[in-house]
């Protein structure tokens, strides 16, 4: 439950459950980066800033990422970043941090790893791991 540093340019990783709790003790802002349509369909953290790092059509870059990672930043504290496997959160991580802001990956994203069926949900992720989330 302690972040893990890395040398990746951004401020660390932390597990799923230590940025729920950071954003639950108003500590941390939680961000899901996951596009529009990832959070409409696949479901989505009540309370969590959308703000998506790309966007479809063809996952291109979302023009206003830096504007709204840094309006979600305003107050100074640090950002947790949520994607569907936490890879996309390490670019979004990356690019929060050249931007002067503090901000964390968080491991194994909303989905979690696939499974050895190349299921996701199954093995970690913030759904796996039973933090709050809603469907539409």
């Amino acid at each position: 439950m302690q972040p893990r540093p890395t040398q990746s340019g951004y401020a660390g990783d932390v597990s799923p459950q230590l940025a729920w709790q950071w954003a639950q003790a108003g500590r941390a802002v939680l961000v899901d980066v996951r596009t529009d349509a990832e959070r409409e369909w696949v479901g989505f953290v009540p309370g969590a800033v959308p703000v998506a790092w790309k966007q479809w059509p063809g996952m291109a870059m979302n023009p206003q990422f830096d504007d709204a990672v840094r309006q979600a930043a305003v107050g100074g504290k640090p950002l947790v970043l949520l994607c569907r496997s936490g890879v996309r959160s390490i670019a979004a991580a990356k690019r929060a941090t050249e931007l002067g802001l503090e901000a964390y990956n968080i491991l194994e994203g909303f989905e979690g790893d696939p499974d050895a069926q190349a299921q996701r949900g199954r093995k970690g992720g913030w759904r796996h791991h039973g933090l709050p989330w809603r469907q539409n």
